[in-house]
């Protein structure tokens, strides 16, 4: 599918010139840092030179004095303590946290997650329940809770107290917790807002680190767990995220905690890991336990120490997340047959799929390979007992879904989410009228400029500035993620030389430049092969990377797309 390449923001050139003075680099860098609003030293320093110094003190987070005290006071009084997070990375890595933080502290807590397939999302009835039956007195919930008000009511009526350390933008109505820590709260004035769960737990354990006379314990010696959440949640890499990231990824490819230790080398990667890889490599593994089994057993390989059991639970997550993947192609492969055999796909807005027996814990990566496949807002269905069909929704950039689900919530018996994702539960007989009233309210609103893909790039780049120093400065640019996206370049009028396909599927080429000749790789791009033999020119939009074969080590251009214009044009 064609994608429409626009630039990010163009800098103000004065802005531009200013940081080259006083910074002393090129024009290229300059440009790079003033896309990223970095306005002068004092601004380029924090940014190139993460420092623990730019955290924020913890105590800044509305009722973060609260949560403190009421732990303070569990402690004292011998309260069993029980840790409750989400099922995804988030929450499990926030669960991990806690518990390892507090072990050698603090033992009488316990842990708990709910099962995905039983008790969905958030804080659920049956969790309170089990937690009044082991005399639990006070829950700390992660990555979850921040609208949990009738599970927190019910909590309060069997004498056990609430804490909730949420990320998620809060409902009208607060829930009755002792505390409630989320920077999104509209009266809590903490400087940075975009913290994934578990960097919120993070901020807890800081707080209780100089502020509890019995809990004065290292957060920071788990920073990694902190990494993981951070790169698997997708916040922002900005700020305070970029500080724990920095240092998380830094510790998770010297001294990760025996649990990651483990998961990297099921992965099989011995290069240092950067958010990518986490995303591709560990994520995925932890995330498998809760779409699959149970999200338990990644806790239980997270706090883990003996390697014994880590290698056996390590080696069933990774089976799990091989199943995972099964299912997921399986699954992709019938609804992308299904769209082709229905002839009024074509002219729709959208792609809404059912299907009876499809595994609820993949149609969410499901639905998003729909979205890479026809670039539309999709839903995917499942059913779920009792005459209910389960699914997820995701958007296409720039498009509000939660918006447009919202006008068809008389077809749901819930539904929840935000602008790019959300998920939903209806009974069967509404998916065909829901089916037809979710397209003609997204046709209603969307743009057409909308269902065009779009691949920013940074700025447009001469070959010949592409070197070692250039590459090297880049690299200090990082970690990358969302809103600090790694730098990408487009180069126009390129001659490619010496293209092949490689692993069937990919696309294998040169490029000259002044003084040199760069190679590029282009994943999934085979079928242009025949386009290029009669290519007069070729704009190519790319990262820069590093190669190493056998102990060498080289640049090389890693395509995000291209454009071939035809000598026969």
């Amino acid at each position: 599918m064609d994608k429409q390449w626009l630039r990010r923001n163009i800098p103000n050139e004065e802005q531009v010139e200013e940081l080259m003075q006083a910074i002393g680099v090129n024009s290229i860098l300059a440009t790079l840092m003033a896309q990223r609003n970095l306005v002068g030293f004092d601004e380029a320093k924090k940014y190139f030179n993460p420092h623990f110094s730019q955290l924020h003190n913890p105590m800044l987070m509305r009722d973060m004095n609260r949560a403190v005290e009421r732990i303070n006071a569990a402690v004292a009084a011998h309260e069993k303590i029980m840790f409750y997070g989400d099922y995804d990375v988030d929450g499990t890595t926030s669960v991990a946290l806690i518990y390892l933080y507090f072990k050698e502290l603090y033992t009488h807590t316990c842990y708990y997650l709910p099962d995905r397939q039983n008790e969905g999302y958030g804080v659920s009835m049956q969790s309170i329940d089990f937690a009044a039956s082991q005399n639990v007195g006070l829950i700390i919930a992660m990555d979850c809770g921040i609208k949990a008000t009738e599970q927190v009511a019910y909590a309060r009526s069997k004498g056990i107290d609430f804490i909730i350390c949420d990320h998620h933008t809060p409902g009208e109505k607060l829930p009755e917790a002792v505390a409630v820590l989320d920077p999104k709260r509209s009266d809590c004035e903490y400087p940075y807002k975009e913290l994934s769960g578990c960097g919120i737990t993070f901020k807890l354990l800081c707080a209780l680190s100089t502020e509890s006379e019995n809990l004065r314990g290292n957060p920071f010696s788990f920073i990694d767990l902190v990494a993981v959440s951070i790169a698997s949640d997708i916040v922002p890499l900005t700020g305070e995220n970029r500080v724990l990231a920095h240092f998380g990824l830094n510790k998770l490819n010297t001294e990760p905690i025996a649990g990651l230790e483990r998961l990297k080398q099921i992965a099989g990667y011995v290069k240092p890991y950067d958010i990518t890889d986490v995303v591709f490599k560990i994520g995925p593994r932890i995330n498998a336990a809760g779409r699959l089994k149970h999200a338990s057993m990644a806790v239980e390989l997270l706090i883990g120490n003996e390697v014994g059991d880590l290698t056996e639970i390590g080696k069933e997550i990774d089976q799990l997340n091989n199943t995972r993947k099964e299912l997921e192609q399986t699954t992709v492969e019938t609804c992308i047959y299904e769209v082709g055999n229905d002839t009024q796909h074509q002219g729709r807005c959208t792609t809404v799929v059912f299907g009876q027996d499809w595994h609820k814990g993949v149609i969410g990566i499901v639905a998003s390979k729909l979205v890479e496949t026809y670039y539309r807002p999709t839903v995917v269905l499942t059913q779920s007992g009792n005459g209910l069909a389960t699914g997820s929704a995701r958007s296409v950039e720039g498009f509000d879904l939660y918006e447009a689900l919202h006008e068809c919530a008389q077809y749901f018996s819930k539904f929840g989410g935000h602008k790019a994702a959300a998920g939903l539960t209806m009974p069967i007989e509404n998916i065909a009228a829901f089916k037809e009233k979710f397209d003609a309210v997204v046709a209603s609103k969307i743009e057409e400029d909308t269902l065009v893909p779009k691949l920013w790039y940074d700025t447009e780049l001469s070959l010949s500035h592409i070197n070692w120093n250039l590459y090297r400065n880049i690299e200090r640019m990082g970690p990358f993620g969302p809103h600090n996206m790694k730098p990408t370049f487009v180069s126009r009028n390129v001659r490619l030389e010496h293209a092949r396909i490689i692993g069937q599927k990919h696309l294998k080429f040169s490029v000259k430049t002044a003084g040199s000749q760069l190679e590029c790789i282009a994943f999934n791009f085979g079928y242009v092969f025949d386009l290029l033999k009669n290519a007069s020119t070729t704009d190519i939009c790319y990262t820069i990377e590093v190669n190493e074969w056998q102990g060498n080590s080289f640049l090389q251009l890693n395509i995000k797309d291209l454009k071939v214009y035809n000598d026969e044009a």
